[in-house]
């Protein structure tokens, strides 16, 4: 089988779970992530449905995460994720949960309501049924990052990313009336359950590592 990489698409990620997630984890580095945060300043905060925690938990697996990670909150119904990560209920009604919009707001919100500088967050179906019309393999990742903080690093969304103007976000949204950069990608992926949540905590790190690595060549290099 042909498997898109990383970008190739521009937005989108398409394959078998297992062999895209192989590729991030070799290529992605928690420890770079979480030493890059800090050094710059940066704090991160996860939302997740269909991955429940495991992304928050590789970033805690790194010794001295709590450097740039502050908290999480595994957003697994709806109801959780318009109460505490504001997600609009019209949105979540309309499109479902997995939805571009959708993961954008999942990530503002986690970072508007723990304070952090950058949100991550993942959505989609990993089985064994589709789910809101939506197949399984359907997955979007989030990323959102304060404006000040974007400007302050010379920080930008992943060419991979659909940017997001967040409509998706209720007027009580946490942060709302922040300015955010925020986005999307999709990872269409084939695989079984497990396949596809490692393959998405994957695609959510290679995310962050992307923004990351967007600042201007030699700012902020680590020392």
């Amino acid at each position: 089988m042909a498997h898109e990489r990383w970008a190739d698409d521009g937005r989108r990620v398409s394959g078998g779970a297992r062999q895209i997630a192989g590729e991030a984890e070799r290529r992605t580095d928690p420890v770079e992530i979480i030493q890059r945060c800090a050094h710059r300043g940066l704090t991160v905060a996860t939302a997740e449905s269909l991955t429940a925690g495991s992304l928050a938990a590789r970033l805690a697996d790194v010794p001295g995460a709590s450097a740039a990670l502050v908290g999480g909150v595994v957003a697994y119904c709806n109801p959780v994720k318009h109460q505490l990560l504001g997600v609009d209920e019209d949105v979540l009604e309309e499109r479902g949960a997995v939805d571009p919009a959708v993961a954008a707001a999942m990530a503002r919100g986690a970072a508007g309501a723990t304070g952090a500088a950058l949100g991550v967050s993942t959505t989609g179906v990993a089985g064994p049924e589709p789910h809101e019309g939506k197949d399984v393999g359907t997955v979007y990742v989030g990323l959102a990052c304060r404006k000040g903080d974007a400007e302050r690093l010379g920080l930008r969304l992943p060419e991979s990313c659909e940017p997001d103007e967040g409509g998706s976000s209720a007027a009580d949204a946490p942060g709302v009336e922040e300015s955010w950069i925020a986005g999307s990608l999709l990872l269409d992926l084939d695989g079984d359950r497990a396949a596809i949540r490692d393959a998405s905590v994957e695609g959510a790190l290679k995310l962050v590592e992307e923004l990351l690595l967007s600042e201007p060549p030699g700012f902020g290099d680590p020392r």
